[in-house]
């Protein structure tokens, strides 16, 4: 009994364990309050943050605007360079178009060169040669010439065709070529203008004092051409009232 008097005493007695009584706070409460400390938190190192940069001779904002002056700057220097690119690209087509203009030019001051050295030539001839032409009656062939043209196997020739007499009348006949050559090791012979073109404009001769004829013919790949011969017609005649040859071989 003494015994169980002592324990009683010691529990609930001055010398009995001290009890703390807390208040329940509900776990929402207790995690909104700990997102407005870490809120707090990382504003205060941010702000922390930013002072120390300032202080150290760092400016964001400073920055920012150095950035927008960039950006502004490098904008108007593309649109400069693609101005400039602009001008460019026209002075360059300007050139080329003014270069083919000289070209074209140059193409067509040789070729009045080139004629007006043919007329020199026609007249020279004509004040020598025209006064004993006409003492006979006769149709003739004058400068004969033929050379091997840009494009392979194609020839250009170049001739003179001169009525004698008292030029009373119009000739009317035509041109005809007959080219000799050489093909797979074996000769051949080509008229010109072929059968099926007869009615070629090209070969008319139509005058009445002199007709210059010039162009150009085509044999075929590999053939070495060796005579030329150049044929007058007289329309209604079968046989040629002039004939000239030139010797390629």
């Amino acid at each position: 009994m003494a015994r169980l008097l002592k324990q009683i005493r010691q529990r609930f007695g001055i010398s009995a364990p001290r009890m703390t009584v807390q208040t329940h706070v509900a776990w929402y409460w207790r995690w909104l309050g700990m997102l407005v400390f870490l809120s707090l938190a990382l504003a205060l190192a941010a702000w922390m943050y930013d002072t120390g940069r300032r202080f150290a001779g760092f400016d964001r904002g400073e920055l920012q605007s150095q950035l927008a002056r960039l950006r502004e700057s490098m904008s108007r220097l593309e649109d400069e360079a693609a101005r400039l690119r602009a001008i460019a690209n026209a002075s360059e087509s300007r050139l080329k178009i003014e270069q083919t203009a000289q070209a074209q030019l140059a193409a067509q001051v040789k070729t009045l060169e080139d004629e007006n050295n043919r007329l020199k030539e026609d007249l020279a001839f004509f004040e020598n040669v025209v006064p004993a032409e006409r003492r006979g009656d006769k149709v003739s062939i004058h400068r004969f010439k033929v050379e091997r043209d840009v494009l392979p196997g194609e020839y250009r020739y170049r001739l003179l065709v001169l009525q004698g007499g008292k030029l009373d009348r119009e000739f009317h006949g035509s041109l005809q070529l007959v080219v000799e050559m050489q093909q797979d090791g074996r000769d051949a012979t080509i008229l010109l203008p072929e059968a099926n073109d007869a009615g070629n404009a090209a070969f008319k001769l139509n005058f009445k004092y002199f007709r210059r004829v010039e162009g150009t013919f085509r044999v075929p790949a590999g053939a070495k051409v060796r005579t030329i011969q150049a044929r007058i017609l007289e329309n209604g005649s079968g046989e040629a009232r002039a004939s000239q040859n030139v010797n390629l071989s």
